[in-house]
């Protein structure tokens, strides 16, 4: 029997309930019987599937190849690059023996003869494993640049967990690539930065804000790290994918050097970048409603979903010829499209079930339907609904979701427009920070300062924009000179 329909907690009411009754109700993900783990259901993971498609070809466009490198990574390899240890110690799960045994009560203990002669630490991040291995592929500059990204889980043990947002296991992709100068390093990291932009704007439909990092808020190891940052419906912001600018900090740490042009040895320059199943996460968060997932076409495991009405299996086989003739329509022009015939629920459960699924279009077609040449077209983004004449329907169904796509992001950018604000005083910053949103505001670069501000109101600093305002001014707080606004907000 099918799990029966049932309503989401409003956001209005509780917007970490709505959001957690979503992620179970629509069969995207659910706990699992390890604490802070999930398992993706075959509907999320059809979503992630197409992300996943979507970002591999992007990657491989600019000159990437994929490669896959070990689960475990011996302990001494972290504590060769001390910021990036010290970034990972609280959070790594270690692996200590390798053997278990049965005790004389029939229980499974670990057998203490078995113990590691080093200890393994399972990926929280793949950069010491990988800089290990470039000391052998790497001698000579005609070996550069090495573009390579891995598609991997990696296990990152949070105590506070939240299903896709924040799991101790998750699913990601991580690039690592190696240059023979700085200005290289550089021009990948803020690249893939952009590949991340056009992906979360493009196929997501969800507007981000380009920026750097403080340093307080750097990757561990890092020299730069660059970020999108997104506003989600509740006021809060979502780091959405960052790329890092490593500078020779892995290089110096595991003895990675090249014989350049002029035949003196030299350090790499590195570079790593990543997003995972959090932005999962955020396309949830960025475009739902009350009534369920509201997915972009272009993301969508389909994109079309057409139901039945009728009375007989005879009038269901009359409409069955006929779907079956738009569906071959709309499969050329390349739309995904499926034909729900099951006649285990009526066709008021199903509207339902594809709604708060996220379909972006619904077709209904009935007797009455096949009598007039007319079919029921309904869209999952404005709940509207009209009656179209078959003719010509693949092509408009094409133009709708088109036009879906774009009303989608419109109106995640219009929110985030509406809910951005500058302010120039820190009695009013700790006014506006309350109603949620991004704050635009002036900062004198000091941590000491960045600090008070986080400890006072919970707010983070979620980039320095690059593409912001950049007159000068005065911190807020201490009245000290300022180079440009930076963003401020609450996030998760």
């Amino acid at each position: 029997m099918a799990k029966e329909l049932k309503e989401l907690t409003p956001r209005s009411e509780s917007y970490s309930q709505w959001y957690q009754d979503l992620v179970i109700k629509a069969d995207l993900a659910e706990s699992s019987a390890v604490r802070g783990c999930m398992v993706i259901k075959p509907y999320g993971y059809a979503i992630w599937e197409k992300m996943q498609r979507i970002l591999d070809d992007m990657f491989k466009e600019t000159g990437h190849m994929n490669a896959y490198f070990p689960l475990f990574i011996p302990k001494s390899f972290l504590s060769r690059e001390a910021d990036h240890v010290e970034g990972f110690a609280k959070e790594c799960a270690v692996v200590t023996h390798y053997r278990l045994k049965t005790n004389p009560e029939g229980g499974v203990v670990v057998d203490p003869e078995a113990r590691l002669e080093e200890e393994l630490i399972v990926r929280p991040t793949s950069e010491t494993i990988i800089w290990n291995t470039y000391k052998n592929w790497i001698q000579s500059h005609r070996d550069l640049p090495i573009l390579v990204n891995q598609w991997a889980n990696v296990v990152r043990w949070e105590m506070r967990t939240r299903l896709f947002l924040r799991t101790a296991e998750f699913l990601w992709q991580e690039g690592h690539t190696a240059h023979a100068t700085c200005e290289e390093a550089v021009a990948e990291a803020r690249q893939m930065l952009e590949v991340y932009a056009t992906f979360a704007e493009k196929y997501m439909a969800m507007p981000v804000t380009k920026g750097v990092k403080t340093a307080s808020e750097r990757f561990a190891g890092a020299v730069d790290t660059y970020t999108i940052e997104a506003l989600m419906q509740d006021g809060k912001a979502l780091q959405s994918g960052t790329s890092h600018f490593l500078g020779q900090n892995f290089a110096k740490a595991f003895d990675v050097t090249f014989t350049n042009k002029e035949g003196e040895r030299e350090l790499v320059w590195a570079t790593s970048w990543g997003v995972s199943t959090r932005l999962m996460g955020a396309l949830i968060m960025s475009h739902s409603d009350d009534n369920g997932l509201v997915l972009p076409p272009k993301l969508a495991p389909f994109q079309v979903v057409i139901v039945p009405i009728y009375r007989s299996q005879e009038q269901l086989d009359l409409i069955s010829a006929k779907v079956k003739e738009i569906m071959a329509k709309l499969k050329a022009r390349g739309i995904s499209v499926k034909y729900d015939d099951a006649d285990n629920r009526k066709p008021g459960w199903k509207f339902a079930e594809y709604e708060l699924k996220g379909v972006p279009v619904r077709l209904a077609m009935g007797g009455r339907d096949l009598e007039n040449g007319t079919i029921e077209v309904a869209r999952r983004d404005t709940l509207t609904k009209e009656t179209m004449p078959l003719d010509g329907i693949d092509a408009h169904i094409e133009t709708l979701l088109n036009d879906i796509q774009e009303n989608i992001f419109k109106k995640a950018f219009d929110y985030r427009e509406a809910h951005t604000v500058t302010v120039d005083t820190y009695d009013e910053f700790k006014e506006k920070i309350e109603e949620g949103g991004f704050i635009l505001a002036h900062w004198d670069g000091t941590a000491e300062t960045e600090a008070l501000i986080k400890n006072e109101t919970k707010a983070t600093i979620r980039c320095i924009p690059l593409n912001g305002d950049q007159t000068p001014g005065v911190c807020m707080v201490t009245g000290k000179p300022s180079r440009q606004r930076v963003l401020f907000a609450r996030a998760y």
